[in-house]
This record gives C-alpha cells, structure tokens and sequence, in this order.
C-alpha cells in the first residue's frame, strides 16, 4: 500500500509534467563526448545503446576489452551486468505472476517446507513468513545487501515497514522460483526472458569464451566478472548493450505481461531513505525521499519533466546504469568494463535523456571532476605525490576518509608501492583520527610493509575506536600469535 505522502507527490509531481522532447543531437553529443570522458576516467571498454518504442535507435561500442592489445568491443562483448540482472529477473517473475505460478503478496515460506530455506536468526524466524515477492522486489525485506561470510541471515527490522537494497532477497526469492518451476535459475531465464527477447549473448551463469571483457581497476589491473555456477538472480547476468535493449524495447513496447502488472512494476511501492541504500542495520528514517522510490524491481525518479525507472550495476571493476523516461517513451543502457565507470554515467545519462536525475546523488558516486575522483587519478598516475597536489582539497575535506582508504590500497595491492601507501594511510589518520577504518586501514600498511610493531600499534588504536571489529581483532590475533578464540573474546 502506498503511503499517502507518496501518493500526494505523485499526484502534484503529474499537475507539474512538462513536455519534454528528446534531447537534440542526442548521438552527436555522446559519440563527441564518450571518448573524451573515457579518456579522463581511464575507463577501457564501454557499450551503450539508445531505445524507443520497437526497435534500438543506436548501438555504438568504445575502446577496448584488453588495454594491452587493443582488441575492440563488439556489439558481441559481455559485460558484467552486476546488478542490472535484478529488473530482467523481476521482469521474469512477474512473467510467473501472470501465469498464476506465483502471487505477489503470498509469503514466500508458502512455497517451501516448514524448514526456511535460509538459517535466519531463531528471534527473527517468525518474521520470514511475513515476506512475499512485492517485498523482495522493493528491497523491503529487512535483510541486508549481503550476509557477512560464514554468518546466518539476519532480519533488521519488520518486512514491508521500509527500505533497504538487499541482494540476499534477490537470491531468496530466486531460490523460491526454482523451486516452483523446478528448473535452475538460467534455464527459467532462457525460457521466459532470453529467448523469446532474442536476447542470445545473455546468460546468468560462468561461461568461458572470447566475447566477455574483463573488469579494470583504476590502476588498470585486469580481473574477471563474478563467477556464478549456479547463476545469481541479484548480480550475475552476462549480457551486451544489443541485449539489454531488446529487453528495454520489450518495457517501453509493454510486451511480455498484462497491462495491470506493468502498472504495478511501474508503481512505486516505497519511499527511499534518502540518506542511504543500505540501510538494515540503521535506524527507521525520520523523512523520506520525495523523488525516489522503488517499483518491483526497478528504481523511480519522479521529477516535474519526468517518470523514470532506473537501475545501477556496481560488481567489482564493473559498472553500469539503465534508465527509461516512462513519459517520453525513450532509454538508454550502458555497461563499463571499470571500476571507474560510474564516474561518468550523469553525463551520459543527461546526454541522451535530458532532464533532472536525482538518483545520482543518491547513490554518491565520485564524478570524473570531482576532487575525490582527481585525487584518485594523480594516485594512480604519480603516486603519492597526489598528497602534495591536493594538500588544499585534503585540508578542507573536499576528499573523504574512503577515497584516501581507497587510493592507500591501490597503491599497496595493484602497484606494491608499501611507502606511498602508508604516506596516504597516514595523512588519512591525520584528517579523521577518530575514524577506526583509517587507523586499521594504516595498520594494514605496516602489516604488509613486515613493519610488525607499528601494525600493532595501529590496530590497538582502531580497536579503541572500533571495539567490536572481528577484523581489527583477528589482524591483531595474526599479529601476535594469539589463537582465534581468545582474540575473539
């Protein structure tokens, strides 16, 4: 049910709809600007399409998926959609809904045994029978994105009272699908979505071959998509732009379900924190967004000029953005193949829609121009150095405690420079020394460096900071040749 703050911004966000035309020389703009942008976030690789109502306007594909021997990306080169595969897989559920082999608003735990399928907290058990596929596909589950490794799934807080971006939802409700149709998850895909799409260069499990790029980091070392043996409903697809934007054309064209269930994806069915994706383990909101939402299985931004449904893909040194103007019936898709590739997706987005895009801000990524972005860039390029260039950003805060953390470990994992990065570590302690990550982060440095007492001395100080931290905890246990359990305690 819609809460009647949402339903009152809709209605005054419709009496304020303006005509929007597409944006003029929309493709001039973007094959001008893509390289140069590009260039300036040291991104390799990238695809992108442009979509109306029956066919794709404009496929276009950029650099190159291996920067040392400049093979070109193809119409035919698979990108980590990370987790762009949430709307095909939704898309695909409601598929199931139509058929009558699902119901939106029927508890999941009615399609399993009376075992849950995950190990939930014994306190929270009874709260997984309050989860249905409406919940999971508008991130209201009250799991968190991901469990923590070897730990049980956690319920944080009433499901359906708010939201909190889960990936373990995702995969929950995706087991349960398998279970109805009694087929793995890439075979229910081929069958409902991929095939009938023609969507051919698409899968959600680990293939070899030649057409899937890897990933780049910002100092351009080379890593593989996520393998998936099984196939993960929230991150794993493999796809193409010409793919994704058969399955955008079969959204603007509303082909593939009823009219009523399309009314429903594009319904928003929760107001957003507006101060965080992830949000389980925090406290209920005290405002909500009045321009995000979420659908089943998409985002929504409703503007004055605008409706739009939105999705972000962020898998390690992969990124990519889908966004589709419901009211101007017009999208536009693009994969990356760098950890850089976000850096650049406004730009691109406002090139070939127009129009106001507060998601954006929302999900906080560093733009291409941004000090923060600059910073890490001149740490790639010169080391730390970048210290020295940026000291005045540095004094002011302009560059946050994460992209300093961030920088340090490119520099002591992808270019082994053990100094320079624990120059960067330190300078981080300087400017937030009550900030735990840091003084761990710095820790770390020293640990890797073989600089035994000063690690020590850096975590003891985090552990002060951050008392409850299994890793600080387990660092210092390595450290000081104390068994697990007892660094436990």
């Amino acid at each position: 049910m819609l809460h009647r703050a949402i339903a009152t911004t809709l209605f005054l966000a419709a009496l304020t709809h303006a005509h929007q035309p597409a944006p003029k020389n929309a493709i001039a703009s973007l094959t001008r600007d893509i390289p140069t942008l590009m260039q300036q976030a040291d991104i390799p690789g990238l695809s992108i399409a442009l979509i109306e109502p029956h066919h794709t306007t404009w496929l276009h594909n950029f650099g190159t998926v291996d920067p040392s021997t400049n093979a070109p990306v193809t119409d035919h080169t698979r990108f980590s959609a990370a987790s762009l595969s949430k709307p095909v897989f939704a898309y695909a559920v409601l598929k199931l809904v139509d058929q009558g082999k699902l119901d939106l608003d029927t508890p999941l735990t009615h399609y399993w045994p009376a075992d849950a399928p995950y190990p939930v907290e014994p306190a929270k058990d009874s709260q997984l029978s309050q989860i249905t596929a409406r919940i999971v596909l508008s991130h209201r589950t009250g799991f968190p994105n991901w469990r923590p490794d070897g730990k049980p799934l956690q319920i944080f807080f009433t499901p359906g009272s708010r939201f909190s971006y889960s990936g373990e939802g995702y995969v929950y409700l995706q087991r349960t699908v398998e279970r109805i149709a009694g087929k793995p998850l890439n075979q229910i895909m081929q069958q409902l979505v991929f095939t009938p799409l023609g969507m051919n260069d698409s899968t959600y499990i680990s293939v070899p071959g030649p057409n899937i790029t890897l990933g780049y980091s910002p100092a351009l070392k080379p890593r593989g998509p996520i393998r998936s043996e099984d196939g993960n409903a929230a991150s794993s697809l493999l796809t193409t732009a010409h793919d994704y934007a058969l399955f955008l054309e079969a959204i603007l064209d509303k082909r593939g379900l009823k009219p009523a269930t399309f009314r429903q994806m594009e319904t928003p069915q929760i107001a957003v924190d507006p101060a965080c994706s992830n949000c389980a383990n925090r406290p209920a909101p005290t405002t909500l967004s009045k321009e995000i939402f979420w659908g089943l299985g998409w985002g929504i931004e409703q503007t004055p000029t605008a409706k739009y449904l939105w999705h972000w893909g962020d898998n390690p040194s992969f990124k990519a953005f889908v966004s589709i103007d419901l009211d101007h019936h017009r999208a536009v898709v693009v994969f990356t193949n760098s950890q850089n590739g976000l850096s650049i997706a406004p730009t691109l987005i406002h090139d070939a829609l127009g129009g106001d895009h507060p998601a954006f801000h929302w999900i906080h990524y560093d733009t291409y121009d941004s000090p923060s972005f600059r910073f890490t860039q001149d740490i790639v390029h010169t080391g730390a150095t970048a210290l020295t260039t940026h000291s005045a950003d540095l004094q002011q805060h302009l560059i946050s405690e994460d992209t300093l953390e961030s920088a340090g470990y490119i520099l002591l994992y992808d270019q082994k420079k053990n100094d320079e990065a624990i120059a960067v570590f330190t300078r981080n302690v300087e400017l937030y020394p009550d900030n735990g990550n840091a003084q761990a982060s710095l820790g770390e440095g020293y640990m890797v460096a073989g600089n035994k007492a000063l690690a020590i001395e850096s975590y003891e100080r985090a552990l002060k900071l951050v008392p409850n931290s299994r890793f600080v905890k387990s660092q210092l246990a390595k450290l000081q040749g104390t068994p697990k359990e007892d660094a436990a305690h």
